[in-house]
């Protein structure tokens, strides 16, 4: 099972458009996750928010880089960016993302 958390030990149920970038070498990557109304968001402590983890039955890979957009005052999204600085991050991150995605049926389109 892969799941998305953003307080630990509560499962994220909003799916995430994800967008992924690469260098032309493979040496590194960065994945941009956008949350739309999420539920971390309808939590009463968002202070309990310390990062994104993503965890399936190889372990759990954490950023910190997670950051909320306000419209009104009020947080409606979550965007978070998972920088992978090596071609085995990349290939971790994947193998989660392959999970995640089979989980939550998402697709794959790559952008010409």
């Amino acid at each position: 099972m892969a799941t998305i958390q953003f307080a630990q030990g509560i499962d994220e149920d909003v799916v995430p458009d994800v967008r992924l970038t690469r260098a032309k070498d493979g040496s590194n990557g960065i994945a941009t996750f956008y949350f739309d109304k999420p539920k971390a968001l309808e939590m009463t402590n968002t202070d309990s928010i310390t990062g994104m983890y993503m965890i399936d039955e190889e372990g759990e890979i954490v950023t910190r880089e997670v950051k909320a957009k306000f419209v009104n005052g009020q947080p409606t999204a979550l965007e978070v960016l998972h920088l992978m600085k090596s071609v085995e991050e990349w290939d971790r991150f994947m193998r989660f993302m392959e999970r995640y995605a089979e989980q939550n049926e998402l697709g794959f389109s790559k952008s010409s």
